[in-house]
């Protein structure tokens, strides 16, 4: 009976088991059978072999209870080294560039301007200056550190602020004077007007030294790699020393002056392309298919004019200096001009002072004989003065014997005193004529 009951218990589950299946569909479980059977025993391998491979890896890359392995961390700890060391490397040789491209288009601009003095006076209109006073701005403002207010945020700042500190003992400074200017009122256009008004002073270099010169306050404004602590910061007090030649003519009341728009530096000037020797076709038509986009701002005309323009840039040229040849001679001719007047002018003094010296010659002859017959005269008159003087002494003595002699006698010798009265008076004026 147990063998019936369990036979019909079987025979009671297995609707219930068929029926459990029945909600699979056979057109899903079909296709699935025939692309397994359709499989080969290649691609059943190269399965297993992957299958094979990524148990190996897991088990390689972790260890005991699921951490990573130390090969894997040795691993990702020299590409994470490698990965730290070429970021220092690319920043330093950003800055480097950064650095070098700064300078030497510093000394390109200073270069154009002092050609460009040759023939016309630097003011605010001329493009070369623009560009120099852009690259300096640049230049002072690499790298300079931000302004951390009370809240611990960092605010930018100009480079005026350095200046205004690191500039105080220069002897006759314009700090004080840039600071009171009424029409100036950011620290960006104070800086721009600081770079002009030392130009036309011609001390911008010595600004620069003495800045330079005070490492520690230059160490609070600047980062590290700020052209201002490196090497290159001598190589720009040098190159601005040859400005000091120059007579600059700026308007400190110009639209130059705005600090609301950040410099920027023009470098088509100093870009001049050299043609490679492997090179096939030419310039020109390399330009032409580079300018090929079909855009008027991309054909050859306006994208290489050092190349287009060259034959036109050496016309300008030698106009330039045909003029000054010009003006040159001219300046000639007038300081020739000046010079023969100035001769004449000389030889006239010259003659005159020739008289002049004789005249001089004369009256101190004139003089000296003058002298002589003065002293001639007081000689005589002294004499005479002597001897007046016994007649004096004479009379008084014979007064003084006629007072001792009889009355009647008194009068006679009042007769003598007469007389000599009488010669005393004739005597006191020649005395004040001889005085």
């Amino acid at each position: 009976m147990c063998v019936r009951s369990s036979g019909a218990s079987t025979s009671r589950q297995s609707p219930v088991r068929v029926r459990r299946r029945l909600p699979h569909p056979p057109s899903i479980c079909a296709p699935s059978l025939r692309l397994s059977r359709a499989t080969t025993a290649a691609d059943r391998g190269r399965a297993l072999e992957s299958r094979c491979r990524g148990r190996a890896g897991s088990h390689e890359t972790k260890g005991s209870g699921g951490q990573p392995s130390m090969a894997s961390r040795s691993l990702g700890g020299l590409s994470g080294s490698r990965g730290g060391g070429n970021k220092k490397s690319l920043s330093a040789r950003n800055a480097a560039v950064e650095r070098r491209n700064l300078i030497t288009v510093c000394r390109f601009s200073v270069k154009t301007l002092i050609d460009r003095s040759c023939f016309e006076t630097i003011d605010d209109s001329s493009p070369e200056f623009n560009n120099f006073a852009a690259i300096l701005e640049q230049i002072l403002s690499h790298r300079l550190k931000g302004q951390v207010t009370w809240f611990g945020y960092e605010s930018p700042r100009s480079f005026w602020d350095y200046i205004r500190v690191a500039c105080r003992k220069v002897s006759q400074n314009c700090i004080c004077s840039i600071e009171n200017m009424e029409n100036v009122s950011s620290s960006r256009a104070k800086g721009r007007a600081w770079i002009r008004v030392a130009l036309m002073e011609k001390h911008l270099s010595e600004y620069i030294s003495t800045a330079l010169r005070d490492f520690k306050t230059t160490r609070r404004f600047y980062e590290d790699g700020a052209i201002v602590l490196g090497e290159e910061a001598n190589m720009l007090a040098g190159m601005l020393l040859g400005l000091n030649a120059i007579d600059f003519s700026f308007c400190l009341k110009g639209e130059g002056l705005d600090g609301n728009f950040p410099a920027v530096i023009d470098y088509t000037p100093y870009l001049k392309f050299t043609q490679s020797s492997d090179s096939i076709s030419s310039d020109e038509e390399e330009l032409r298919t580079l300018g090929s986009s079909g855009s008027e701002s991309s054909t050859p005309e306006n994208v290489g004019p050092p190349f287009i323009m060259d034959e036109n840039s050496w016309f300008n040229k030698c106009k330039r200096v045909k003029q000054k040849y010009q003006l040159t001679l001219e300046q000639k001719g007038y300081l020739e001009e000046l010079l023969r007047l100035r001769e004449n002018q000389l030889s006239e003094s010259v003659s005159q002072n020739k008289i002049l010296l004789q005249r001089i010659e004369d009256s101190d002859l004139a003089h000296k004989l003058e002298k002589e017959q003065l002293e001639y005269i007081i000689v005589e008159l002294q004499d005479q003065l002597k001897s007046y003087q016994s007649l004096d002494q004479l009379s008084a003595e014979v007064s003084l014997s006629q007072t001792s002699l009889d009355p009647s006698q008194s009068h006679e010798g009042d007769g003598k005193q007469d007389t000599l009265n009488l010669i005393s008076e004739d005597v006191e004026p020649m005395d004040q004529k001889a005085d």
